[in-house]
């Protein structure tokens, strides 16, 4: 069941992917101070939101998780 769900999702994050890549083709210069691209948009879009994803899913894992895993370890730790 879930390796359906897993292909279903990847195939529609690949079909909005495509979409969004052939919707938006014109390129666009992007100036880094240390370095100057020339990409299409579509490809930094996803990019982009690639980036802010991983570092929302970071920040969540840091303020969220390890606070979590301390106080368990903590609790573990009192018991006799």
């Amino acid at each position: 069941m879930y390796r359906i769900a897993f292909i279903v999702v990847a195939v529609l994050a690949l079909a909005l992917g495509l979409l969004v890549g052939t919707l938006n083709s014109d390129t666009v210069s992007v100036d880094l101070l240390w370095i100057q691209l020339q990409w299409p948009l579509g490809l930094l879009l996803l990019c982009i939101f690639a980036v802010g994803l991983l570092f929302g899913l970071l920040v969540s894992w840091f303020f969220g998780i390890v606070p979590l895993r301390a106080r368990l370890r903590k609790a573990r730790n009192l018991e006799p």
